[in-house]
């Protein structure tokens, strides 16, 4: 290979005026190899800017593998920051700045087009005057294309300048990156500073100090060299928040609802939410159980159950097809468990580190025979928190296993909420210990709700006989026609009474017009403000989230029957209607709109895409305005 020629640059002026520009939000990348910090930086930086006052969002972006090889197009490991003057609910469209720690990972955001046309790159340089020729060919190649295709690329020497206090830059750049963009986007400096040596000091004062300094680096280099800056103001945010991800909420809710038992298996990318669970539950009182298997662990969780405390097995996919079985058996013996699925794109492994809404048909109905079970969605990373709140409580009042989905896309991202306020209300009341009166059966079913008394092991006159076989009010095993249907049937009416208390939905838009969107789980925050992006045109569009997928509140089919035409929008496969070999006889539709299809007799089209990455509102955008052009 012919050694390329590096293009001859002008070191880097020092700046003595600077444009402030002032933006309602913008929205920031930072991408690296693996190992490198990106995603550390660009949490701290969300974690800065929302305790500003901003609106953020912020999402991982993360390779399918563990370990990918660097400089890598498909190697990319990072996080996108979108911060706001007003409430963020979502990723956003196309990135407006991004730093990049080699030009390889760089392509691999361009190429799927995640940058904005004209975008600002902040490239780390040292790759120019790499030793190897072939690197400093495919830096050139790939600068030149990239100014040629109009972005504004900015060479950074961040080894350069990390080396002047580390002799492993590679493990500080973050840090570097950190303070630029605290610079760029003019955060409050001693604000940051104390975040960063909140971060470090963990591992020692050297270590923060150290880290500190390559901060004050990266806000020094941009103070001298760039000759810009972003102003975003304030969301106007008055109240206490809090700033977290979907997966320490989750475990946050766990420990609000009560529940004082939590048993897992590592997947992820579920796995954060019990490892954040293991640092502080037992300060609570709480037990994290590492079991051997997924199959171990929700067994552990239903002993847990059947003992008196209500427990909670956190899993993905992989280990909810593994945990099935056991779900039936909760239902069965009537014990209550709460089960959190962190979703993930499917099927087998499928994608590990990529969101996907693929497993709601699942939760319904993967469980053999008929085993009822409450199936929810969480929708925003406080609602991860509150839904477990909700899900302990409903498994405990009625009896039966509850399924809290969320996915990848809640488990990583950042966004600031109202600091809950403690309610005794969220909190299990004392196990009854008191006496089970006299010929009370373990299985008394009341005829019209189906509920029964929970019998705790120890209670005085309250032994019973516990099997997974068919059994009748006395929990002996019973295999009369008559008595597995009164079972079937009493387990079902659980459902049936827990469904009478749910309210319907609420419409976002007008409650009738053309077009109604309907999604479920953490497509909301895009699908509402794509919806409110083309009301702005004048288009008679509104929104719908259900967050109860089983049971099903009553009114949704009204709220179905007052628009034209209904589309789901959800992240899990779908036939595209286009395709030759796909009618109206074999069409695949999504999973949430095969749902509805099906039990309200509805006409419910469907546009979905499993590419591995949150939906943007700009897409949804662009679909609302094709469907509405099928509607007369």
């Amino acid at each position: 290979m012919a050694e390329a020629t590096p293009t001859q640059h002008e070191p880097h002026p020092v700046v003595k005026e600077k444009k402030i520009i002032e933006l309602p939000e913008h929205i920031v990348e930072i991408v690296s190899d693996s190992g490198e910090g990106a995603q550390k930086a660009g949490q701290t930086f969300g974690a800065i800017s929302a305790k500003m006052g901003n609106g953020i969002w912020t999402v991982e972006i993360i390779p399918a593998e563990i370990q990918p090889p660097p400089r890598t197009i498909t190697g990319a490991s990072g996080i996108r920051i979108r911060l706001g003057s007003f409430y963020i609910t979502n990723v956003g469209d196309d990135a407006d700045l991004i730093v990049a720690f080699n030009e390889q990972v760089l392509l691999g955001r361009v190429d799927t087009g995640n940058l904005k046309p004209g975008a600002i790159i902040l490239l780390e340089n040292m790759w120019r005057t790499h030793k190897d020729p072939a690197i400093r060919e495919a830096y050139t190649k790939t600068y030149d294309r990239l100014v040629s295709e109009g972005y504004k690329v900015i060479e950074v020497p961040m080894e350069e300048e990390c080396l002047k206090y580390t002799i492993s830059p590679r493990r500080g750049k973050n840090m570097f990156v950190l303070g630029m963009l605290c610079n760029l986007y003019e955060r409050d400096l001693e604000l940051a500073r104390k975040e960063v040596y909140e971060l470090w000091i963990k591992k020692g004062e050297k270590v923060a100090d150290l880290n500190l300094k390559l901060f004050n680096a990266g806000y020094a280099w941009a103070e001298e060299h760039l000759d810009f800056k972003f102003r975003i103001p304030s969301a106007g945010i008055t109240e206490p928040q809090v700033v977290m991800n979907g997966n320490v909420a989750l475990a946050l809710g766990i420990i609000a609802s009560g529940m004082e038992v939590c048993a897992m298996y590592p997947i992820t990318p579920a796995t954060s939410a019990s490892h954040y669970l293991s640092e502080i539950f037992e300060h609570v009182g709480g037990i994290v159980h590492q079991a051997e298997d997924e199959i171990a662990a929700i067994g552990f969780a239903v002993g847990a159950s059947y003992a008196g405390k209500c427990a909670v097995t956190i899993t993905s996919g992989p280990g909810m097809s593994l945990k099935t079985e056991i779900i039936g058996l909760a239902s069965m013996i009537e014990v209550p468990l709460v089960v959190i699925n962190v979703q993930r794109g499917g099927p087998s492994t499928g994608l590990p580190t990529k969101v996907e809404q693929g497993d709601l048909l699942a939760a319904l109905f993967s469980t053999h025979g008929d085993a009822p079970k409450v199936v929810m969605a969480c929708s925003t990373i406080e609602d991860c928190f509150y839904s477990v709140i909700t899900a302990r409580k409903i498994a405990e009042t009625f009896r039966l296993p509850v399924i809290v989905l969320s996915d990848a896309n809640l488990a990583t991202g950042q966004q600031p909420f109202p600091r809950p306020r403690f309610s005794r209300d969220w909190v299990a009341p004392p196990i009854d210990q008191s006496p089970v009166p006299p010929g009370t059966k373990p299985y008394d079913w009341d005829p019209k709700t189906g509920l029964s008394r929970r019998i705790i092991p120890g209670q005085p006159n309250g032994m019973y006989s516990l099997t997974g076989l068919a059994h009748d009010r006395e929990g002996k095993v019973a295999y009369e026609p008559w008595i597995n249907q009164e079972g079937a049937r009493s387990r079902s009416m659980k459902l049936a009474a827990f469904q009478k208390t749910l309210k319907p939905p609420k419409v976002f838009g007008d409650p009738e017009g053309d077009l109604l969107i309907v999604g479920w789980g953490s497509t909301k925050g895009a699908i509402e403000e794509a919806v409110t992006r083309v009301r702005e045109k004048g288009y008679r569009v509104s929104a719908l989230n259900i967050k109860f997928l089983q049971p099903m509140a009553s009114g949704i089919k009204e709220i179905l029957q007052r628009f034209k035409k209904v589309l789901c929008i959800e992240i899990n496969y779908s036939d595209d209607p286009g395709e030759e070999l796909i009618d109206e006889n074999n069409r695949r539709y999504s999973n949430l709109a095969w749902l509805l299809r099906a039990r309200f007799l509805i006409d419910v089209d469907s546009w979905s895409r499993v590419y591995g990455r949150p939906y943007k509102p700009g897409e949804i955008e662009q679909v609302i305005l094709e469907k509405l052009k099928e509607i007369k």
